[in-house]
């Protein structure tokens, strides 16, 4: 089975998607394979970010399996719905300290564009920081063939860093445990 895991990192700036699996009854469908662009809005909090990622059935399913682990790790709670015009998600998950509950409205159709708008609270974090609500959009389409020197998993960020998406499963080591888990 197949969701989405959306974590606003605020104590880094970063928003991050990734599939995860767990026992649901629901399953998001797999991207079409191909460049899909994707636009990170923030609400004004952090600026705007446009990145690509080159990706394939197999890579979003790996993806699936890698994350799994790393989002049992770090959430309690993780939930997925179907709705009429696509799916909800709600997800309580903590990191560093920090608690990051968030809840997002995914639309489109997986194989053209889709948009998912995220509402999340963080509380706590290295500081005791203060409650801090964002709000955060991402607009993702498909842009067509990845480009000749692109492998499923590449993901484009501005500045023209380049990274591999296969490469989570070394990241996973660097995410700090949580008490009792």
């Amino acid at each position: 089975m197949r969701r989405l895991l959306l974590v606003s990192c605020s104590a880094v700036g970063l928003l991050v998607l990734l599939p995860v699996s767990g026992a649901i009854a629901v399953e998001l469908p797999v991207r079409k394979a191909g460049l899909w662009e994707m636009k990170v809005l923030s609400g004004g909090t952090v600026p705007e970010m446009t990145m690509q990622q080159c990706t394939d059935e197999t890579t979003d399913k790996d993806m699936a399996t890698a994350m799994s682990p790393v989002a049992k790790e770090i959430c309690s709670k993780q939930d997925i719905q179907k709705t009429a015009t696509g799916y909800v998600t709600d997800s309580v998950c903590g990191i560093a300290g920090m608690s990051i509950k968030s809840k997002a409205e995914i639309t489109g159709d997986f194989n053209s564009a889709y948009t998912v708008k995220t509402t999340s609270r963080s509380e706590g974090g290295p500081a005791g920081g203060a409650a801090r609500d964002s709000n955060s959009t991402i607009e993702a389409k498909w842009v067509g063939a990845c480009k000749a020197d692109q492998k499923p998993g590449d993901i484009m960020m501005p500045g023209g860093m380049k990274m591999n998406i296969k490469d989570m499963e070394k990241l996973k080591s660097m995410i700090p445990k949580q008490p009792g888990k």
